[in-house]
């Protein structure tokens, strides 16, 4: 049996609700929440999906995603991984509550905000679109009005209301401390901004998972629900009722990224990580953000998370960029002017990564590329360093 698609505009997040509501209860059509104006070959594609295009019976939702750095995936959500995630969650964070929608819909981020608030009956509190702002932000918190207030952000918005409370806002300290639980993904959150976070009263709770896990699946290092995670040559695989069905339309991918072992059905998550006896998880990178740099691998994200330890570095992002004498080479880009010296910077990270790590260059920018979702756009950042040193 199949049912038919609905596309809705995730700049009207309560359209995207009510219809994620019906197809989680009533059976009604599977919602895909898109980006207006979506480009050729760019998150959604033209032309699809077709007025006649269905989906199994089972899928609630398809999230489209192009991720920071690879090709466009449709991934295909039934409304039991929805609803098993939701209620993993619920169990992981003390309870069912009131929701604040600060995320786009169009990622799974965002759509299992409202997800969680159809499981717990509550009515969520959009912040709406525009420019993330922290006493705006502080004003939406005012608004709640359930005994239990939960919010999910990406790290780059943590930051910003953490800078507002240290420069003395009242208002966003107050606001942060009414919530519950404030959920953090997206990408890594760094121990720096952790530390700060609690120390302004933050209850936050790092997660990680993807499009393919109906969004984060491990808070804290701990996987939530009946979620496994294991090891497998270096790399994380996770299994349990939170994954998706697959890919539309795409055998080939599915069966890349999905397989059966162990009496359990496996997604290979790309990421490379470790997992303790106790079962305790740590992501270390992506698999496919490794560079050969003079013959030594290195590993990108780690050079990133030494870099942010530096004051003026803390929202920098480090890329690969070519090299006529090694190949490969670690490129700082980072918005502003930070005070530290490249060779000092070189210094500190050959000193803890080894001499193959040490960024060749920093380029400053007035501002970061960075995706809807807030996560870095790493795949217009690449291109505008090697513009701008060619």
């Amino acid at each position: 049996m199949t049912r038919r698609v609905r596309v809705v505009d995730s700049n009207r997040p309560d359209e995207v609700f009510a219809a994620l509501r019906e197809a989680l209860a009533d059976g009604g059509a599977a919602v895909i929440p898109r980006e207006p104006a979506t480009e050729p070959g760019k998150r959604g594609g033209a032309g699809w999906p077709a007025p006649e295009t269905t989906v199994a019976q089972n899928v609630a939702l398809v999230i489209e995603t192009s991720g920071s750095t690879g090709s466009p995936k449709r991934v295909a959500l039934s409304a039991d991984a929805l609803l098993a995630s939701a209620a993993a969650s619920a169990g992981a964070m003390g309870g069912q509550g009131q929701w604040m929608l600060t995320l786009p819909a169009h990622y799974v981020a965002g759509a299992q905000v409202l997800v969680r608030s159809i499981a717990a009956e509550t009515v969520p509190l959009m912040y709406g679109p525009g420019h993330f702002d922290p006493l705006r932000f502080a004003r939406a918190a005012s608004e709640m009005v359930h005994d239990l207030r939960f919010v999910s952000l990406v790290p780059v918005q943590l930051s910003r209301l953490i800078d507002a409370v240290e420069s003395g806002s009242a208002d966003v300290a107050a606001a942060l401390r009414r919530f519950d639980g404030i959920l953090v993904g997206g990408q890594a959150l760094d121990d720096g901004l952790r530390e700060r976070a609690l120390a302004a009263g933050s209850r936050i709770l790092s997660t990680y998972g993807s499009s393919e896990t109906a969004g984060g699946c491990v808070y804290d290092g701990t996987p939530i629900g009946s979620t496994l995670v294991r090891e497998v040559d270096g790399l994380l695989e996770i299994a349990g009722p939170v994954l998706a069905d697959g890919y539309l339309d795409d055998p080939d991918r599915t069966a890349a990224a999905f397989h059966e072992a162990d009496g359990q059905r496996w997604y290979r998550t790309g990421d490379l990580g470790r997992v303790t006896a106790e079962g305790r998880v740590t992501v270390t990178g992506r698999a496919d953000n490794v560079i050969i740099s003079g013959g030594e691998k290195v590993l990108l994200d780690a050079v990133e998370r030494t870099v942010r330890t530096l004051a003026g570095f803390e929202q920098a992002i480090v890329i690969a960029a070519t090299d006529a004498e090694w190949g490969q080479v670690p490129v700082v880009a980072v918005a502003g002017h930070p005070t530290t010296a490249l060779a000092d910077l070189r210094g500190i990270v050959a000193g803890r990564l080894g001499r193959a790590a040490a960024p060749a260059r920093i380029v400053e920018f007035d501002a970061l590329p960075h995706l809807s979702s807030g996560k870095p756009d790493r795949v217009q950042l690449t291109r505008l360093v090697a513009e701008r040193t060619a």
